[in-house]
């Protein structure tokens, strides 16, 4: 059986969700929660290219952080994953994927 990784949020539904699916197929993944213990610029990048989307399609744009202070702004990729790995919270979750 392949190994899975979940980035998991406790407090958001959506993430308990998916990992309790998860478990109800037998699959015990690697819990990574990244509000605890925020991910490196780099392996963001990785996580990003591994998912093959863009940083931006990450983000939480509907949270009141994101249209404060990032709404009005046009970033390149490396730009975006800064703002990830300084303001996790605004990662879109969860994220789920064979060994991530």
């Amino acid at each position: 059986m392949p190994n899975y990784t979940i980035y998991h949020n406790a407090s958001c539904s959506k993430s308990r969700e998916a990992l309790a699916l998860l478990e109800e197929h037998g699959i015990k993944p690697k819990v990574v929660h990244y509000l605890k213990d925020p991910m490196t610029e780099r392996q963001l990048e990785m996580l990003i290219m591994k998912l093959g989307v863009k940083a931006e399609d990450l983000l939480r744009k509907k949270e009141p952080l994101f249209k404060k202070k990032f709404a009005n702004y046009r970033f390149n990729e490396h730009e975006w994953v800064r703002v990830m790995h300084e303001n996790p919270q605004l990662i879109e979750r969860p994220i789920v994927g064979e060994g991530t």
